[in-house]
């Protein structure tokens, strides 16, 4: 399941307008949440293709959500996402980017101090049923509002946060700026409806200022890219940093995890290289590799499995 990033922002920042450019869906609707997949531009995707000669190329993605609204109505139905995105507006009279910012990091304190007084109060009346573990709830949820009412965030509370919080002020904030000093996400946008041909020509073959937003959001999660490379499709996948070559199966296919039996693993760059995995076979730079491996960045993996 690809990781999901929500955009926020305050109105007419222009949240619809980076939705559509990173996900290229031909226009989000205004005033409606709108889902979809951004990919994650990547030169080595397209070097692997190449030599597999694939009929396909597929991008890892990212999942892009875009809720409406403003305040704690906006911001409680991004807590299970990964990231936030923050779309700040950086032209006309007034525009004042950094204070913007700062106002929505403060709605965050406010927003996880409230979220946690209310679970508070639900749990105290669950636990009056005597169970051990809703009186623990308890007893740590009043350390933790005590934390927060003390000028605290839940980032820094050296505890143990419940699972069922779901904090906003723990997610990595990446900031965007619409405007002269930043990205012109109208411009942005329109150019994402055009054949990549098209965008390309007018940016006179440079790159989408999205592509760096899309490298933020990688680095922001902690990120790695691996590859699968076969004729009918090469594609790029997405890990966290330290998983495992059973994480990566998954990330693939639940029943390739189940079956996993060892995966073939070659450096991408050894393999553009030696031009074919036969000459890469023979150069002995292809090895086994068992569950427990942990996937590196530009690792080609052939995973054996049975099912």
């Amino acid at each position: 399941m690809a990781l999901e990033v929500g955009i926020v922002g305050p109105s007419g920042s222009g949240k619809t307008a980076l939705f559509t450019a990173l996900t290229k869906t031909g226009g989000g609707e205004y005033g409606k949440t709108n889902v979809g997949m951004a990919p994650i531009a990547d030169e080595r995707l397209d070097a692997l293709a190449q030599v597999v000669h694939a009929r396909k190329i597929t991008h890892a993605t990212i999942r892009i959500q875009d809720v409406p609204g403003a305040g704690e109505a906006q911001l409680g139905n991004l807590r299970q996402v990964e990231a936030l995105l923050v779309a700040l507006r950086g032209f006309g009279q007034g525009a004042d980017p950094a204070g913007d910012l700062e106002t929505f990091k403060l709605e965050l304190l406010v927003a996880d101090r409230d979220h946690v007084e209310r679970r508070l109060e639900r749990v105290e009346k669950q636990a009056r049923s005597g169970d051990a573990k809703l009186r623990a709830e308890v007893d740590d949820l009043r350390k933790i509002l005590a934390h927060v009412d003390a000028g605290g965030a839940l980032s820094d509370y050296t505890g143990e946060l419940p699972g069922e919080l779901e904090p906003l002020t723990t997610k990595p904030i990446i900031a965007v700026e619409n405007g002269p000093n930043g990205i012109d996400l109208k411009l942005e946008a329109e150019l994402a409806e055009l054949p990549d041909e098209e965008a390309a020509a007018y940016r006179d073959g440079g790159e989408s200022a999205l592509d760096e937003i899309a490298g933020r959001l990688r680095d922001a999660l902690d990120l790695i890219t691996f590859f699968t490379a076969g004729e009918q499709d090469t594609r790029a996948w997405t890990l966290r940093n330290g998983q495992s070559a059973l994480d990566a199966a998954g990330a693939i296919h639940t029943d390739i995890a189940r079956g996993f039996i060892r995966c073939e693993v070659v450096d991408w760059h050894d393999l553009v290289d030696a031009g074919s995995h036969a000459e890469l076979s023979k150069r002995g730079q292809q090895r086994l590799e068992g569950k427990t491996y942990v996937v590196r960045d530009g690792d080609v993996l052939n995973i054996r499995f049975n099912v």
